[in-house]
């Protein structure tokens, strides 16, 4: 049987398994919030068409988001609306600045910054408390990642507003919505909806570890 050695610091890891590999790596260096060994049953790593459900990862393809300072490009998936869809609900923290909240590309770091600000966040704590087909990171999206969504995937969002995970003041965020497609900074205490997104990282050099004997 060919195996593929992983190696991360003093740990050696042998396995059949490429995926498996991949997601010992990605645990690793930070880039996936998936417990290591609470693995979901991926069926594969290439995305169906953009607008498609996207069996095994927790939603529909919405497309590919460019990394930013230097991490990995990933795919965008966008919960299904009876499944990761808050109807009415604030962005929390009113007139609280943020720290680390303010990206208009990474909303999965504006979400972590969210969680941990020790302040109520109610987007934010419902989109990351959800577990879809054993999935358990989920986010609200940044800004950027909302603007993707109503360019590929708006007939999977009402025509209403949406929270952003990207702050833009003491007493606001940014919204998206979908039916001009406008972006506005809104009141952090207004109820808007919240649409729970997650990520999978592109083929890389990850996908094509030589295996050996």
């Amino acid at each position: 049987m060919e195996l593929i050695t992983v190696e991360v610091g003093t740990t050696k890891l042998q396995t059949p398994s490429p995926a498996l590999a991949r997601r010992v790596l990605e645990a690793a260096t930070g880039l996936d919030q998936v417990p290591l060994f609470d693995l979901p049953n991926i069926t594969s790593l290439t995305p169906p068409a953009i607008g498609q459900y996207w069996q095994g990862h927790g939603g529909f393809y919405a497309g590919l988001m460019r990394g930013q300072d230097g991490q990995p490009d990933y795919h965008l998936v966008v919960t299904a609306a009876d499944l990761g869809e808050a109807k009415a609900i604030t962005w929390g923290g009113e007139g609280e600045s943020e720290p680390g909240a303010e990206s208009e590309w990474d909303g999965q770091a504006n979400t972590n910054a969210l969680l941990n600000s020790g302040r109520s966040q109610p987007a934010a704590e419902y989109a990351a408390g959800l577990t879809i087909e054993e999935h358990r990171d989920f986010y609200l999206p940044s800004r950027r990642e909302l603007r993707l969504c109503w360019v590929n995937v708006p007939e999977q969002f009402a025509k209403e507003w949406y929270w952003s995970s990207t702050q833009c003041s003491p007493d606001g965020a940014w919204c998206q919505i979908f039916d001009d497609g406008y972006q506005v900074n809104v009141l952090k205490g207004l109820e808007l909806r919240a649409r729970a997104v997650r990520r999978v990282l592109t083929p890389s050099t990850l996908d094509h570890l030589t295996p050996r004997a």
